[in-house]
C-alpha cells in the first residue's frame, strides 16, 4: 500500500515500524478513552471465516504477511473492516498494547488502556488463538514479543510447544 496520510480528529494513519501503515495519536490520549470504532460490513460467522481464509491464501501467494480485517462482533456475526472508511483497521498488533477492545451494544471500540502520547502508535493485542496465529508472525518489537500474533492467555502454552 502506498504511504499516504489520512486522519480524523484524534488519529492519523501513516507508515508504521510494526507493519505497513499504522494509526498514530494526533494528541495526548488519557487512559480509558474510546478512541475509535471498528467499522465495516456485518457478515455471518461463516462468511467471515471464508473471507479470512481467502485473505490468508492471497497473502501467501504474494509472499507477504497475512492481512485480515475480520473482527468478531458476537457469536453470530463478524465485522469485515476491509472498507475505506474504517481507520481502526490500521491499529497494529503488539504484545505490549496501549489499547484494548470493548464490544458493546453491537459496536467494537478501541479504548486506551494507558495514557498515550501524541505521535505514539496505537496498538492492540489481536487475541488470536494458537490455531489462528500460525500464519501471523508478530513484528511488534516490544521487549516481551512472543513472535506470533497471539492472545496473552496462550503465551504459557506457546512456551511449552
Amino acid at each position: 500500500m502506498e504511504t499516504k496520510e489520512i486522519s480524523n480528529t484524534i488519529i492519523t494513519i501513516k507508515k508504521s515500524k510494526i507493519h505497513n501503515n499504522g494509526a498514530f495519536a494526533k494528541q495526548n490520549i488519557l487512559k480509558g478513552i474510546r478512541i475509535i470504532e471498528y467499522r465495516g460490513e456485518r457478515v455471518t460467522k461463516e462468511e467471515g471465516t471464508y473471507r479470512e481464509k481467502i485473505s490468508v491464501m492471497k497473502s501467501k501467494r504474494n509472499e507477504r504477511n497475512a492481512a485480515t480485517y475480520i473482527f468478531e462482533l458476537n457469536k453470530e456475526y463478524d465485522i469485515d473492516g476491509d472498507v475505506p472508511y474504517n481507520m481502526a483497521k490500521f491499529i497494529n498488533h503488539s504484545c505490549s498494547p496501549n489499547c484494548e477492545v470493548e464490544v458493546k451494544n453491537g459496536h467494537i471500540w478501541f479504548i486506551s488502556k494507558k495514557n498515550i502520547k501524541k505521535d505514539e502508535e496505537l496498538t492492540c493485542n489481536y487475541g488470536f488463538s494458537l490455531n489462528d496465529c500460525k500464519s501471523h508472525p508478530c513484528k511488534c518489537g516490544s521487549e516481551n514479543c512472543v513472535g506470533l500474533i497471539l492472545a496473552e492467555d496462550y503465551w504459557p502454552k506457546l512456551k511449552n510447544m
